[in-house]
């Protein structure tokens, strides 16, 4: 692929930014501490760091060729502020993706600032390149493609949203990784006739069926009907997903089987 940004202008990569190099084994070892304890999530910054490789570069050319990424570039938003006024948020009509978008939030008692604040925590970054900030924009709208996607923040929710997330940004290995890995641990605590996999399976088919969410206008979104927004982006519903929950929620322990996995 031609290389359309000059990596050597210090504004788009920071020459003081560390160069990624692949660390499968280090993978590896943060992959098993996750499995061990499934809310020690700092180990996945870890995992996509050592999996990614220059990958994030190479999804942000890519970014920077299409005619929305570079809008967005010249934007050069920030998000966490906007999405977490909820206040201004709140005006919006109750089925647009604004008002979906809150009501995710305070029902999993989430806050866009407070990822920002846990992968501070993780990777510091001080650099003020592009390179950062397009970053910045797939943590910070991670929780956005929960909405627009349908996949919830149960263990197969998450699992199936990476799968979603990788096709879309079209590789990147870690994110492969965690979403493969995490749903064949959801499989050892679920009944054989289960097919879990195929959640994962699907949200990549969607993934890569629907436009690039990461590419859209945030602020435009929010004041639309969400099912208007998921019919124009191509977003297809979840149906595998959700038959597979409705299954797990029929046997009438579906929180002690996904807390299991």
């Amino acid at each position: 692929m031609a290389t359309y940004l000059d990596f050597s202008d210090p504004a788009i990569l920071d020459p003081e930014r560390p160069k990624p190099r692949y660390r499968p084994l280090e993978a590896m070892r943060r992959m098993k501490r996750l499995i061990a304890d499934k809310e020690d999530t700092e180990q996945v910054f870890h995992i996509i760091r050592a999996l990614n490789g220059d990958h994030l570069l190479c999804e942000l050319d890519r970014f920077a060729q299409s005619d929305s990424g570079a809008r967005r570039i010249r934007e050069r938003r920030s998000l966490p502020a906007i999405l977490d006024d909820h206040g201004g948020l709140g005006d919006l009509p109750q089925n647009s993706v604004g008002a979906a978008y809150i009501r995710f939030m305070k029902q999993e008692g989430l806050t866009a600032q407070g990822l920002v604040d846990e992968s501070n925590t993780v990777f510091p970054d001080t650099s003020d390149d592009l390179v950062g900030w397009y970053g910045n924009r797939k943590r910070d709208t991670h929780d956005m493609f929960h909405v627009l996607s349908g996949y919830g923040r149960d263990a197969l929710g998450e699992a199936a949203l990476l799968g979603f997330t990788h096709a879309q940004a079209g590789g990147g290995f870690g994110v492969l990784f965690i979403g493969y890995m995490g749903t064949r641990q959801i499989r050892k605590s679920m009944p054989r006739d289960l097919d879990v996999m195929a959640c994962f399976h699907e949200g990549r088919r969607n993934g890569e069926a629907a436009k690039n969410i990461i590419e859209q206008d945030i602020l435009e979104l929010l004041p639309r009907p969400l099912e208007d927004v998921r019919k124009d982006l191509g977003i297809r519903p979840p149906e595998t997903y959700l038959r597979v929950l409705a299954e797990i929620d029929r046997m009438g322990n579906a929180a002690e089987l996904l807390a299991a996995a």
